[in-house]
């Protein structure tokens, strides 16, 4: 990775450098956070099944 860097700064393309840096730190933080949503809605839909199941018990016990 030295080599690369040395190459970018000697070609003068040290501004390139740091757009794909910010632009790969923006997209690994948009994959994590999308990653990190679909858990969120996964646990709210199991959250969510929980208590239906548990309206379904409480019915079945006033019939």
């Amino acid at each position: 990775m030295d080599e690369l860097t040395k190459t970018i700064v000697e070609r003068g393309d040290l501004a390139h450098l740091a757009l794909f840096l910010w632009a790969s730190g923006a997209s690994a933080l948009l994959v994590w956070s999308l990653k990190e949503m679909a858990a969120g809605n996964k646990r709210f839909n199991d959250f969510v099944s929980e208590i239906a199941s548990l309206n379904r018990l409480f019915r079945k016990g006033d019939e």
